[in-house]
């Protein structure tokens, strides 16, 4: 009887070295290749059939912090339609308008989508809003996407972490706006690659467009409310925005030979315009600041409960971390926690319940 032709799996190429290859052949040369990655914070063994980028990516979909997106407010708090974005659509089209970008520029779409689709899972119930309380509370501040760096460093997989690779991480910490320069961004706060500076911006076009076509849902806005030179230069539709402003960030970036990821001029004052309009007539309209005033309320009676209360602290979030400060336990657990599982648990803690007799 003859043996099979063909030679054994173990001694063909791994297919994560082919994979490899085809980045060095097909990347733009300012691309980081997975093969050029800087490593991770504990070495490991290579996957025979994924690169190293890939292997981020797809922890990152299947960590908890991922799945518990999909009960984290966006902009408007637990709205009752179907279709308003929560923190788990709005990384998804921050991964799709960033892969866009990337495919069109030839900049390595596993990074890139490894960095999008991480880049909000330290973000807080009740969208920034719950953010901004534990700002308040905690003396070294609260920001999320440095809560984000810590999830996938030390609090997924029962504190084992994620272990990603260090451009991974680069991207997640250096995705945010910006606290002086929310639009150019911090010269300081630059991602070393340019697949992560392709996700700053992408996260930018997304939730710009978002809350505008929310706000617009939500009948906050009318068409025509939104400033004539806004939809004269960006679009009166929102396919029609983030169109032009993912074309004007690829022929920017290409007319500068890929030195960095950027919008024109001309663009980037009408993106701050937006910017603007969205903060005075959305963000810091009354009736959503009434909501997040509640939500400072909440956020801040179950911090203190946490703090005082052994017993529930112990029920709650389980013993205490050895070499952890009891503060910085509690602002892990209740960044983690959803909308839902904050409410339900703060009727539980505050709020009477229905007496019965039996």
């Amino acid at each position: 009887m003859s043996k099979p032709s063909g030679s054994p799996a173990s001694s063909r190429q791994p297919m994560r070295t082919r994979l490899e290859h085809r980045e060095r052949s097909s990347l733009a040369p300012r691309a980081q290749l997975s093969s050029t990655s800087l490593g991770r914070l504990g070495n490991e063994a290579e996957c025979p059939l994924r690169t190293a980028f890939q292997r981020d990516r797809d922890r990152i979909v299947h960590c908890k912090a991922f799945r518990r997106l999909k009960h984290k407010t966006q902009v408007f708090l637990s709205p009752s339609g179907d279709h308003y974005r929560t923190r788990l659509t709005h990384t998804l089209e921050v991964s799709q308008i960033a892969r866009t970008i990337g495919r069109a520029l030839a900049l390595n779409e596993d990074l890139i989508e490894a960095m999008a689709l991480g880049h909000d899972l330290g973000h807080t119930a009740f969208g920034h809003g719950g953010e901004r309380v534990l700002n308040e509370i905690m003396v070294e501040g609260f920001y999320h996407n440095e809560q984000s760096l810590r999830v996938v460093d030390l609090l997924e997989k029962e504190g084992a972490g994620l272990n990603l690779s260090l451009e991974v991480r680069d991207g997640i910490l250096k995705h945010s706006k910006g606290r002086d320069r929310p639009i150019q961004g911090e010269p300081a706060q630059k991602a070393a690659t340019l697949e992560g500076q392709v996700v700053r911006l992408a996260d930018l076009v997304a939730y710009l467009n978002h809350d505008l076509d929310d706000a617009l849902r939500a009948e906050i806005l009318r068409p025509d409310d939104v400033p004539r030179d806004v939809r004269d230069h960006i679009g009166s539709r929102h396919a029609e925005r983030i169109h032009r402003l993912v074309e004007d960030i690829v022929y920017t970036s290409l007319d500068l030979e890929l030195d960095e990821i950027r919008l024109s001029d001309a663009m980037l004052g009408k993106v701050e315009r937006l910017r603007g309009f969205l903060f005075e007539r959305v963000y810091e309209l009354p009736l959503v600041r009434q909501d997040f005033e509640r939500v400072h309320k909440i956020i801040y009676d179950l911090f203190d409960a946490f703090m005082r209360d052994d017993d529930l602290f112990l029920d709650e979030l389980g013993p205490r971390a050895e070499g952890m400060e009891r503060e910085r336990q509690v602002c892990d657990f209740i960044a983690g926690m959803t909308d839902r599982y904050t409410l339900d648990l703060y009727r539980r803690l505050f709020l009477p319940r229905p007496w019965m007799k039996l």
